[in-house]
């Protein structure tokens, strides 16, 4: 009996301590992840090769500083596009995007889990369709029958598509050529194409070389901006990483736009484009990060739909679930 009541109880023991290891884990897999827990160490941040504040925080190192109470390392990842990032948004391996308003739509499109950070008011002479000096192309209308290229679902793309339709035309009207910007920069040089949708630096680049002259630009045709996004995997566990970024951001847009000299010296060597010219782009672009309103998703909206009419998107998209509330907007942008 002895025997057998010890056997018993040892059993008991070890199946206790069974149990007592295993409620913690139940009760973890239950509860939310803190923040703390679920941070991650690591920001993958676009590199912006464009006159932006962005570049000036990659420059100044100040985000990197800013993060290092936080622990954690920022990576700067330079694409040849704003779809190219989107692409690794979607993937993982991108946590920060900024781009017009076109790639986020075509993303939502393919299910991507996108969310809509922050705002920037569109700068529409930024962008450009550029064309040879001496095609004989002076208008809109002559590029109908043309070969002209853009990088598909960018703000050339968009751009093209409200000159068009400004002027009674559409794509079919004109041969698109979809490049991204080094291989369309090699295509328009070498007089392949006709005309070239781009943003700046690249149509600075070419005109201040001869090989371009600029057709017209987004000036009256440019009614959306960019965006600032994340994946949703990353907005839910580093909402405290994107706060600092933004608070850095934020700083940079108004020293950017108060220190038109000081961000063309810093950035020249980058760009590739001297000081005097820089301080001309300098005026093209409209600075500042801001939040995003009813209005501005009430317009990504119509950006998605024209798209869908177009057949470019294989579905209708609804984009609002990539928009976050007034409160979590509240609490990532403070005011």
């Amino acid at each position: 009996m002895t025997a057998r009541w010890t056997g018993e109880r040892r059993w008991l023991c070890l199946l206790a301590l069974l149990i007592a290891a295993l409620l913690p884990s139940c009760s973890r897999s239950d509860a939310k992840p803190t923040s703390d827990v679920a941070s991650p160490r690591v920001f993958r941040v676009v590199r912006s090769k464009q006159l932006t504040a962005l570049a000036v925080i990659d420059k100044q190192r100040t985000l990197e500083a800013a993060l290092a109470a936080l622990g954690v390392e920022v990576r700067w990842l330079e694409f040849a596009a704003g779809p190219q990032q989107l692409e690794a948004l979607n993937a993982g391996e991108l946590d920060l995007a900024l781009t017009a308003e076109s790639p986020p739509a075509f993303a939502q499109a393919a299910d991507g889990p996108v969310v809509y950070l922050a705002h920037r008011a569109p700068s529409g002479k930024a962008v450009s369709c550029l064309v040879a000096p001496g095609s004989g192309i002076e208008k809109v209308a002559d590029l109908k029958g043309k070969r002209v290229t853009f990088q598909k679902a960018s703000v050339g793309h968009y751009l093209l598509t409200k000159a068009l339709a400004r002027e009674g035309l559409s794509l079919n009207d004109v041969q698109p050529v979809y490049l991204p910007p080094p291989d369309a920069q090699a295509a328009f040089s070498e007089r392949k194409v006709d005309a070239w949708l781009i943003w700046e630096p690249f149509a600075t680049r070419g005109i201040k070389s001869g090989i371009a002259k600029a057709l017209f630009d987004g000036e009256g045709l440019r009614d959306s901006g960019d965006f600032y996004t994340t994946n949703r995997k990353f907005y839910d566990h580093g909402q405290e990483i994107l706060k600092v970024f933004f608070s850095e951001l934020r700083k940079a847009e108004a020293w950017s736009e108060a220190h038109p000299r000081e961000m063309a010296e810093l950035l020249s060597s980058d760009l590739m484009i001297d000081v005097p010219t820089l301080l001309e782009m300098h005026q093209k672009y409209t600075f500042g990060v801001f939040p995003i309103t009813p209005e501005i998703i009430t317009k990504q909206q119509a950006v998605a739909d024209l798209y869908y009419s177009l057949h470019f998107l294989p579905k209708k998209v609804d984009v609002k679930p990539g928009f976050l509330s007034t409160a979590e907007y509240a609490a990532l942008l403070p005011p």
